[in-house]
């Protein structure tokens, strides 16, 4: 795609905050529209933009979390709204981190999600010659240097928040001879951490990210898409704005972190004179309580073993969402719920993002039973072994099922009390319960194992209940069961949140607030309907939760299910 015609004049100073770009976001906002929108609407109706262009631009060094996928929908659902484009771009400038693996997984993600990007996946990488080329045009109109001092010495000379910084030594090289030590960078003389090239702006700046930054690196390293072409490689600072200027990218959409950076981003715009000028705005990330992502916190936990990878069910990451059966419906209403806005540091409920994924199930996982903690029962009257035909589906016509009943039964322990407590409705030793889309049973009696363990029911079924309601009485309990004789052996993964405190980062060490009961694996008996499922079919197990057949583990022969979340919910719209 060409770069946009029609493009917005940068401030006069680069060097400053950007305070057109700032008023701008701070404007009033028509009813129903965030600022980001608000901007764009602005844009379009002004002329100042003819077709919006977007990008979703991660750097392919790890998975995507649940915070990727806020942006993710953010760039692709501005560019669908506005009847405009989105690029996938991989801001792949640091080969030691970067690995083909993460690429194939981040197209992945973003395709599940349900999104598709403008064209092929775009790398910075393919414009390593045209940023070679504007960085050789800093130098010849002074605007960039070789600095030959040590990566110890720069950070101490950068200064800090009160401190100004000082000027290299290098600074005031000639063009000849920046250029020549420019070239031996490129050609491999000098060795890793031997010369950098800078950008030429202002070691006393009050923005750190204004003093000189960094714009090449020595890196001995192969790439994964260019080889061994290069031995230096752009910063992300210095790539980034420029890939975005290369594709005519109209609005570069990026969170709070990066508002400092900005100046920058406009200064080497506007220094290398590129025909399209997109501009920068700020929103603040997304910050989930129970939840990290930090990448390296992250692969503290894979790396450590106190998760089974970067897919287990009960990380962040988009594979491991998925895995756990989450719905990109779900994952997507959820970031649409968020919201966009400038407010940094504010923590939405996990509650909310479970509400989302509940939503998205209920009318389209199918119903099945399933018993996690079997009891055994055995129907005394029931005159022979049958086939009972239900809906898959209360609500939703998904075909239907076959259900059989036979003499032989298991229902689960939580069903049954000697005691029972006050309110409970459920089976009781000569008290009555439905069988769910089945009759009403009687327990008659009780057995027992030499430790006083209740191990077997004896019941009899009301016949003339089976899809009616017994005369002269009312039976208030229904409970779920399944076939003790022909129910299907399935493992059952049961997963919790992964810690215990809403800030997973409270205290000294994140990993003391692991929690130690966020899975359970349990040995149960399921409809034999539910063993035909294919992995990542989603299932209600009436009365139980949402469950997903895992995406790798799971057969026919062997049936694995991931709980995806319990039936409750604690969140409630308009909070």
């Amino acid at each position: 795609m060409k770069p946009n015609d029609v493009v917005t004049s940068l401030p006069e100073n680069p060097t400053q905050n950007n305070s057109a770009v700032d008023s701008v976001q701070q404007q009033e906002q028509q009813p129903g529209l965030d600022f980001v929108r608000q901007v764009i609407t602005d844009d379009l109706a002004a002329g100042r933009v003819q077709q919006v262009v977007t990008r979703f631009p991660p750097e392919p060094n790890g998975y995507l979390h649940i915070g990727h996928v806020k942006a993710i929908c953010l760039n692709f659902g501005i560019a669908e709204e506005f009847k405009g484009v989105c690029n996938l771009r991989f801001d792949d400038t640091n080969p030691d981190a970067e690995e083909q693996e993460y690429v194939d997984g981040i197209a992945n993600d973003v395709k599940w999600l349900g999104f598709q990007w403008e064209g092929e996946p775009r790398y910075a990488s393919s414009y390593f010659d045209q940023l070679y080329t504007w960085a050789v045009q800093l130098i010849e109109q002074g605007d960039a240097y070789v600095d030959l001092q040590s990566p110890e010495e720069i950070r101490l000379n950068r200064g800090n928040f009160v401190e100004p910084g000082k000027n290299s030594p290098q600074r005031d090289a000639t063009v000849a001879e920046n250029l020549e030590r420019f070239e031996k960078m490129r050609c491999g003389e000098y060795a890793e951490g031997q010369a950098v090239l800078r950008a030429k702006i202002d070691m006393t700046s009050p923005n750190v990210h204004m003093r000189d930054p960094i714009l090449y690196r020595i890196l001995h390293s192969e790439h994964h898409q260019t080889g061994d072409k290069w031995k230096i490689y752009p910063m992300y600072d210095y790539a980034h704005p420029l890939s975005d200027a290369i594709e005519g990218v109209t609005h570069s959409l990026c969170t709070l972190e990066f508002q400092d950076h900005r100046p920058f981003y406009d200064w080497v715009i506007a220094k290398v004179k590129s025909p399209s000028v997109p501009r920068q705005y700020e929103s603040s990330r997304l910050n989930v309580d129970y939840t990290i992502t930090s990448k390296r916190k992250l692969r503290k936990l894979v790396e450590g073993g106190f998760v089974q990878g970067w897919d287990d069910p009960r990380m962040p990451t988009v594979v491991g969402m998925r895995r756990r059966g989450f719905t990109p419906e779900g994952l997507r209403d959820f970031c649409q719920r968020v919201g966009v806005s400038k407010v940094d540091g504010s923590i939405v409920d996990v509650a909310m993002l479970e509400y989302s994924i509940r939503q998205s199930l209920e009318n389209t996982a199918a119903r099945g039973m399933a018993v996690l903690n079997p009891l055994k029962v055995t129907l005394t009257n029931l005159p022979a072994d049958m086939d009972l035909t239900h809906s898959r589906h209360p609500n939703v016509d998904m075909g239907e099922r076959v259900i059989p009943l036979t003499t032989e039964l298991f229902i689960d322990r939580k069903d049954f009390e000697e005691e029972p407590p006050k309110g409970f409705k459920r089976l009781i030793p000569g008290g009555e319960v439905r069988l769910r889309h089945a009759y009403v049973i009687k327990c008659d009696e009780v057995i027992k194992d030499e430790n006083g363990e209740v191990v077997e029911l004896k019941c009899s079924i009301d016949p003339e209940t089976l899809g009616k309601n017994p005369e002269g009485r009312k039976v208030k309990g229904v409970i779920h069961w399944v076939s003790a004789t022909k129910g299907i052996p399935a493992e059952v993964r049961i997963y919790d949140r992964l810690f215990t405190e809403s800030d997973p980062e409270v205290g000294d060490d994140f990993l003391e607030n692991l929690n130690p009961e966020s899975l359970k694996v349990v040995q149960a008996v399921i409809e034999p309907a539910l063993s035909q499922a294919q992995p990542e079919d989603r299932f209600q197990f009436e009365r139980e939760g949402y469950f997903v057949a895992d995406q790798y583990d799971h057969s026919s022969e062997k049936p694995v299910f991931n709980r995806i979340l319990d039936l409750k919910d604690s969140f409630k719209p308009g909070k």
